[in-house]
């Protein structure tokens, strides 16, 4: 029983609400990692254009907008952060590329960098910072992560939001264990996603209580 769910979250790990058509499909930042240990896509349908959607991808980072998780999940997993924003916060807004978007305290040395942006389609990040520095320095190890968000425009002023994580890890005992803790990225990414969409749904009809410009 345990294996049966174990195995349903770990498809919902790397699928969740995503279409097999979107996970074939080529993405920018796919080229970062050309080699992949672990691919995940996961993807969500907003009621909002894409203009309301994107003020809330650029301001995201560690004391920043955050990760629009609830905010049981980041008192969990990540105490140390601040609760994620629900305005959009006009000093965030400037974000450009090769730009640094931290996911951690400094000490941790642990961030990404905007490798590609189209404003209201995709923004990329890019990540070799991702591990533990006593396991850089004592094992040799290492990760190459790329985390692409796409906007694709649909009928009727809604967007179709796609996350695409891609990552290549060494050595192979440090593959293992990410790609035993992949169930984790359904709840990571699920709540991510619809914090996103409350966020942009609501800068629709509220836009002046959000602080949108």
């Amino acid at each position: 029983m345990f294996g049966g769910a174990y195995g349903v979250a770990h498809v919902l790990g790397r699928t969740w609400s995503s279409t097999p058509a979107e996970r074939r499909s080529a993405r920018p930042g796919d080229e970062l990692v050309v080699h992949p240990t672990l691919v995940t896509n996961h993807a969500i349908t907003i009621d909002a254009p894409a203009e309301c959607v994107w003020p809330w991808l650029v301001q995201m980072g560690w004391h920043r907008g955050g990760w629009y998780t609830a905010r049981w999940v980041d008192r969990l997993l990540f105490p140390a952060n601040h609760a994620s924003a629900d305005r959009i916060v006009a000093e965030l807004q400037h974000l450009g590329l090769g730009d640094s978007v931290p996911d951690g305290p400094p000490e941790t040395q642990c961030g990404f960098v905007v490798a590609r942006m189209e404003r209201d389609r995709t923004l990329v990040l890019h990540s070799r910072e991702h591990l533990p520095l006593s396991w850089r320095a004592r094992f040799a190890a290492s990760m190459n992560w790329s985390w692409t968000f796409s906007l694709d425009a649909l009928d009727g002023g809604r967007t179709r939001l796609l996350i695409r994580s891609r990552a290549a890890l060494a050595p192979r005992w440090i593959a293992a264990l990410y790609w035993m803790a992949i169930p984790t990225d359904f709840v990571m990414a699920r709540q991510m996603l619809q914090g996103i969409r409350r966020r942009a749904e609501l800068t629709v009809v509220a836009p002046d209580l959000l602080g949108a410009t």
